[in-house]
């Protein structure tokens, strides 16, 4: 396996600063060295050059700083395809979650080509299915799965080939425990696939994790993750600006990326929403790359 990494320090999605240095702390948690033991060849691409706030104004106040972040997710598709081309398996380290309308947009692109579908599983505490009529904040990182799946402002719509970049039949949600009432709404309306923290605990966690990957890959040329550490409970992923408790446990957050694994169907993957700043020693960041690796395959034996 050849995987490319590829860092886009951006925080301008996010409500509060930090998420920008999270490709930093996984670099310094090891990233690179935890897959090269696995023999994967990795390439640090490096990062993607981001605006801070201090250096744009917000703009719309229910699509704070939308023009940057879509100008820094464009630059993502365009990479994130070249990696493709070139063989390796993209990793993207954000970041607050918004970059994913760069990085999904770019892999549904390629696969579009083929003439196949992207399946999609986002693990999150939250569901990012609003848009600017329902944000309550205006921030965009809470958008971005609504506008992969269609749904929202027009310049971040444009990022994609096709519309929608990913379509609702394909995709899986799992992790949810805050969800907004214009979320709500909208599941029911396109229809994707949920699995709230309820359902793990009602199901069992295996059997949830195993349904919606057979979500994600069936009638699918492949899938991506994108993961967001504040699915995992603050407990142990206390470096996230969103916490919700009730999270995925170390062993559950685990089991979720060696299912992963075993299911050999990921083509690329983000981690996303890492805040250094809030983190206790950069235990954050050691989690994400532990399971970025079991993801990889990783395995116990």
């Amino acid at each position: 396996m050849k995987v490319g990494l590829l860092g886009v320090p951006l925080d301008l999605g996010a409500g509060r600063r930090g998420t920008d240095m999270g490709p930093s702390a996984l670099r310094l948690a090891g990233i690179a060295g935890a897959l090269e033991a696995l023999g994967v060849t990795v390439q640090d691409h490096g990062n993607l050059a981001a605006a801070t706030p201090e250096t744009r104004g917000a703009g719309d106040p229910k699509l704070r700083f939308g023009r940057a972040i879509r100008n820094t997710c464009r630059r993502l598709r365009d990479r994130v395809r070249r990696l493709i081309d070139q063989g390796q398996l993209p990793l993207v380290l954000g970041g607050d979650h918004s970059i994913a309308m760069g990085s999904v947009a770019g892999v549904s692109g390629c696969l579009l080509e083929r003439g196949e579908e992207l399946g999609l599983l986002w693990i999150d505490a939250h569901a990012d299915l609003n848009t600017p009529a329902t944000s309550p904040s205006g921030n965009v990182h809470g958008m971005p799965l609504a506008v992969l799946l269609g749904k929202g402002a027009e310049e971040l719509l444009a990022l994609s080939e096709q519309r929608p970049a990913i379509d609702p039949a394909h995709t899986a949600l799992l992790g949810l425990r805050e969800i907004d009432p214009g979320e709500c709404d909208r599941i029911r309306r396109l229809g994707v696939r949920i699995f709230t923290m309820k359902d793990l605990d009602e199901q069992g966690s295996a059997a949830s994790m195993r349904e919606a990957l057979a979500h994600v890959t069936t009638g699918t040329g492949g899938f991506h993750l994108s993961f967001d550490l504040d699915a995992l409970d603050p407990e142990i992923a206390p470096g996230v600006g969103t916490p919700v408790r009730g999270g995925l446990t170390y062993r559950e957050a685990h089991l979720l990326c060696e299912l992963v694994a075993e299911a050999g169907a990921m083509v690329s993957m983000d981690v996303v929403e890492i805040n250094p700043i809030l983190d206790l020693a950069n235990r954050t960041a050691d989690l994400a790359v532990e399971l970025v690796a079991s993801a990889l395959g990783k395995r116990i034996f």
